[in-house]
């Protein structure tokens, strides 16, 4: 544990940021997963709604520096791929 006044809020704050961070990983999963269910049911109006959820949802996560950009990069176009092809 920190002794300098500084640290210890150093540690409070991160302890929070990882919280919001887990919190927004989670709901971005989520929605990556609503999307692939959406697909692999055949839904194509569902699965261009969820598609859309997905892309806005990665490129949040991009901003706030929980996904490195090239990884996000590679996500959508993956998710482009598959709903081009299920069409």
């Amino acid at each position: 544990m920190p002794n300098i006044k500084s640290a210890k809020k150093r540690v409070l704050v991160t302890e929070t940021k990882t919280l919001q961070n887990k919190s927004f990983r989670s709901a971005m999963k989520t929605s990556i997963k609503k999307y692939q269910a959406a697909l692999a049911e055949g839904n194509k109006e569902l699965a261009s709604k969820t598609y859309l959820d997905a892309v806005s949802m990665i490129d949040r996560a991009v901003n706030k520096g929980i996904l490195h950009k090239n990884n996000a990069a590679r996500k959508k176009s993956k998710f482009t791929q598959m709903l081009n092809n299920a069409q």
